[in-house]
This record gives structure tokens, sequence and C-alpha cells, in this order.
């Protein structure tokens, strides 16, 4: 919309002002971007909702960690940045003056990084931004539910060297990263075994897993079966566990790792056969860009479990808040 009295557009968006429960989260309407010679706007169409919204929201951090450095740059007593949202799919809306590389109308898919904004219906980014053109015949919702999960399994998968005929174990498989973690072990050639909570089996299968452990029921560091790569979602079992869960030459790829796993992976692939990996994901163009071949040879399928109007913020939150999801929780901006 624009005020025609003063020549300016503003726009709806999804704001919290202090920490806390999901009923922080408001409705308002704010002053629409203006991009600069080398950024473009985009009408986003749809963004997840992920677990760091939750805990950016909150202050409450499932890596124990990052709990003061995260406070620090957030902001000590309330947020610095209003606008969650680091992942989206929409329309270029406009460009700036030396950007040759989109115009408007295109669709595109990425992500904000820690710039975040995008649960509102504008967001402007530089054009060298993780940004690309949406997959053909995915939906604005399948492609923001792929960004997260997409790349930073295709991140940790490369960083294991998956070969064909190894065995893979994924745990926490039915998060954002690990459904994508899935797919992709598989597409290069892996037996996967996952671990998750027993209402998500279904789901799990159906993306392409070999054999399923209920994490309720069974350790999978007590079992006596051993594998190639274990990639772990969730900080809860013993590192020392899971490295004698490894066969020889084995990886173990740590996506939430504490602070002294990390200094023992060192160790570990210094002194050892086997290595352990905890580099995090740059999140890179050239990341998404291998997402979009894979979505578009129908490699990797992405998995929404929701979709919520922007005035149902609250309800996404909770949503992703109780574990219960399967798939991405997606928040529809245009028409909302």
């Amino acid at each position: 919309m624009q005020d025609t009295t003063k020549g300016f557009f503003f726009m709806k968006s999804i704001v919290y002002e202090k920490y806390g429960p999901p009923e922080v989260l408001q409705v308002k309407v704010v002053e629409t971007p203006i991009p600069n010679d080398d950024q473009i706007l985009v009408k986003i169409h749809a963004a997840e909702v992920t677990k760091a919204d939750c805990e950016m929201r909150s202050l409450d951090f499932q890596v124990k960690w990052l709990r003061l450095p995260m406070r620090i740059a957030l902001g000590i007593m309330r947020p610095r940045k209003k606008i969650l949202g680091g992942y989206f799919s929409g329309e270029v809306e406009s460009v700036g003056n030396r950007v040759d590389s989109y115009k408007k109308g295109d669709n595109v898919f990425g992500a904000a990084g820690l710039r975040l904004g995008a649960h509102a219906e504008y967001l402007c980014l530089p054009a060298e931004s993780t940004i690309v053109p949406k997959p053909r015949h995915s939906s604005f919702e399948a492609a923001a539910a792929a960004v997260l999960g997409g790349l930073n399994a295709i991140h940790f998968m490369q960083s294991a060297n998956i070969q064909k005929g190894e065995t893979v174990l994924i745990n926490g498989a039915g998060g954002s990263i690990g459904i994508y973690g899935i797919q992709i072990a598989k597409a290069l050639g892996a037996e996967v075994t996952v671990v998750d909570s027993l209402h998500k089996k279904k789901m799990l299968y159906h993306i392409g897993a070999d054999h399923f452990i209920d994490y309720a029921k069974e350790d999978f560091t007590k079992c006596g079966r051993t594998y190639d790569v274990i990639f772990n979602m969730v900080a809860k079992y013993s590192y020392t566990a899971c490295i004698r869960s490894l066969n020889p030459k084995g990886r173990y790829i740590m996506a939430n790792p504490k602070l002294s796993d990390m200094l023992r992976a060192l160790l570990t692939s210094m002194c050892t056969d086997k290595k352990a990996i905890f580099a995090f994901a740059g999140e890179t163009k050239e990341e998404l860009i291998t997402l979009t071949k894979m979505m578009e040879k129908g490699q990797i399928k992405p998995v929404v479990d929701k979709v919520y109007s922007i005035d149902q913020a609250a309800d996404a939150h909770r949503r992703v808040e109780t574990e219960k999801r399967l798939g991405a929780v997606i928040i529809a901006i245009v028409n909302s």
C-alpha cells in the first residue's frame, strides 16, 4: 500500500519488539525498504518459520554456549532486528540501477542470512546474496520449504564425502535438515538409517529411509551396528559413543555440536583413522544452485507440514516448538 501524501510505500510485517513466547509476535505496518543501486526488492510469497526463528524470539538456544554471544548480537534488552525470517521465495519487485542479473517479475528463492526480514511482504537484499531463480514446477511454498534444509544438508553431505554403497545414519532425521540429508544420501547411493520419534516414521520412509530407529525405545549407539557416516542433528548422545559407532575410516558429522565436542573432534581427526566434522554451512549461492538442480531432477522433494497466514504467525511458531511437525512450517505472505 502507499501513502500518496508522502510518497511512501508500506507493508505488513511480523514484528517482535521484546523477547518471549509466540504471543510477542505482532502484525504491523511498516515502511517498505527501497533498494540501493546494488540491491533487489523481493515481494515475499512464502517464508519458512524455523527453530532458529523461535530461538531468537525467545532467546532460548539449543546449543547452550551460543546464548551469551547471540544475546549480544541480537540485542541485550530487546531485539535490534524486529522482523525474523531467513528463508523465502518470491518475486522480484524492483532492482537497483546497477543490477542486471534480475528484472521485475523474476521468481526467486533464497536465504537472507543474518539480515533476516523475510517475515514481511517485502525484503531488500544485495543482488549477490544467496538468491537464485526458483526451481521450475515448484510452488512458492515448496521452494521456501527447501532452502534451509537443502542448503545445510548439501553442505554436510558434501563434507562427509559419501560414496555409493556406504551406510549412513541420520539422528534427528525428521527435522528441517535431516529430511534433505536423507534424500541427498539416497541420491548418492547410500543405505540410510534414520533416528527420530515414532510419529515421523511413515514420512521418513516415504522420502527414502531404508531403516528406522525409534529413539524413545532404542539407543542407536548401543545396538551393535556401525556406520560409515553418522550425521547427528541432536546434541544428546555422547561423543565417544557416536565415534565408537563408526566403521573404520568413518565420518561423524555434527550439526549442533557442544563446545567440548568441537575440541574433541580435532583430536579424533588428527589421531585416528576416523574424522569428526563440525564445519558450519556457509549457505552459498553455489550450494543453492546445486539444490535447484537436484529439485528439478526430482532427487529432492520439499516436505511442507503446514501453511499459515501472516496473521497466524504465533500459531506457526507454536507448531515449530511442539516438535510434532512433519516438514517445514510455512507462512504464506502474499494474499494473507
